[in-house]
């Protein structure tokens, strides 16, 4: 009994710092790309990723998150403009954050058949293309539609393909690892 209780509580506590080990995962990598990247963010990436590791209230929580360090970077560390025009870009860009995450999550959820790693590209270029579409859209009453020009577009998407492959490269690598060490317990 002892032992079986044991266990639940370490399958309780791998199940809550799951979302807690994937929302550091994030912001670590959101600083990273913020401080580098400044205005190309690979948001899509991070919400298909937070999708895949976390339950959908967790990962748009994490989203969220990612965000807010984004805009904290960018506001204090990196001299954005304080201004009317700015501040409703960036809550244009945490609207499309959430979107991608919602749809990276559906994916997720409808084509778990095919397994995580068969989702991952497929969650990315759904994910994508919402973020960026609903950015677009935005355009007519923000202004920038000049940062929708190819070129520019597909070295967003390229940044989000590595980030992607990156940081769940890094998460499956440790979810093997976790479980080879737990195996060997």
């Amino acid at each position: 009994m002892r032992a079986n209780a044991l266990a639940a509580l370490a399958n309780l506590s791998a199940r809550m710092s799951r979302p807690l080990s994937g929302l550091v995962l994030l912001v670590a990598a959101c600083a990273s790309a913020s401080l580098v990247f400044a205005c190309a963010t690979p948001f899509a990436a991070f919400a298909v990723v937070a999708a895949a590791i976390m339950p959908l209230p967790s990962a748009l929580l994490a989203m969220t998150a990612v965000w807010l360090a984004n805009q904290a970077i960018g506001f204090w560390l990196l001299g954005y403009p304080w201004t009317l025009d700015s501040a409703a870009w960036g809550l244009a860009l945490g609207a499309a954050a959430v979107l991608a995450t919602l749809v990276a999550a559906a994916l997720f959820q409808r084509l778990a058949g095919l397994g995580r790693l068969a989702v991952y590209p497929l969650a990315l270029t759904a994910s994508f293309a919402a973020y960026e579409l609903f950015l677009l859209a935005m355009t007519p009453l923000l202004g920038g539609a000049a940062a929708f020009a190819p070129d520019i577009v597909g070295r967003i998407a390229f940044l989000n393909a590595v980030w992607l492959a990156g940081l769940a490269g890094i998460y499956e690598v440790g979810r093997l690892v976790d479980g080879s060490v737990r195996r060997h317990a």
